[in-house]
């Protein structure tokens, strides 16, 4: 015989008042990052939540770049993601990227194809496995770097996507030997290149930093230390034409 339905008044159910917030903040993660196995990346949300760890969430909606051609699952914005959760690591244990990567409900043999082309085992160097992902991406070389670029740029959207120029260095070298054609000798000679218009640009934006700069010391009545800032704010910030959006 079933049980009676059991009526309660608002006054005896007590709701955690932690939990609408909860609950919105888990909505609009889902529908900003549109999981393609809501359950299993709904565990991974709160799995990171309850550890304190960086959440699989887009910051946005996103078009998958994946055509029907060639269907990667991967795109930008899950690959930040990850980026955001592993790198700080530098040096990652295979189960970890593993773990991070079926949260975000990505193909399995695309996981396996990367480490694979890397070359990796049971430690992951994270920046060589993210160079490869942008490569899965763009399919070029130069179209490669360009989501790197803008994956990894503290600018805001639409701005040149500049990287610190050591970090382009990393992710062309890393690239152009997984690609297996390109002499040693044309990685450096490029680089050597690169190098000279980036120190020519650096040069040039402290200039225009130190102008700007004494114009607002004579505004303001004088502040020696803004030169000085501005121009450390240009040279950790190069900017190569390689890294800039096309």
């Amino acid at each position: 015989m079933p049980l009676p339905d059991t009526m309660y008044c608002a006054q005896q159910i007590n709701i955690p008042p932690q939990l609408p917030d909860i609950l919105k903040n888990f909505t609009k993660a889902a529908i900003r990052t549109q999981p393609k196995d809501l359950l299993l990346w709904s565990a991974a949300y709160f799995r990171a939540l309850s550890e304190g760890e960086c959440l699989p969430v887009k910051d946005r909606l996103e078009m998958n770049v994946a055509t029907q051609k060639t269907d990667t699952g991967l795109t930008p914005g899950l690959l930040k993601i990850l980026n955001k959760q592993l790198s700080p690591m530098k040096t990652c244990r295979k189960e970890e990227v593993e773990k991070k990567w079926k949260g975000l409900c990505l193909p399995m043999d695309q996981f396996e194809a990367l480490l694979s082309l890397g070359g990796f085992s049971s430690d992951i160097d994270w920046m060589g496995f993210f160079a490869l992902g942008c490569s899965a991406l763009g399919g070029t070389l130069l179209s490669s770097l360009k989501f790197a670029c803008e994956i990894l740029t503290e600018d805001e959207e639409g701005g040149p996507a500049r990287i610190p120029f050591n970090t382009f260095v990393k992710l062309y070298t890393y690239l152009a030997h997984v690609d297996g054609d390109m002499p040693q000798d044309h990685i450096n000679n490029f680089l050597s290149s690169l190098q000279a218009q980036v120190m020519l640009e650096l040069a040039s934006n402290e200039v225009i930093a130190k102008m700007s700069a004494v114009q607002e010391s004579q505004l303001q009545g004088g502040h020696c230390c803004t030169t000085f800032t501005a121009s450390l704010r240009f040279a950790h910030n190069i900017t190569s034409p390689g890294t800039r959006r096309m």
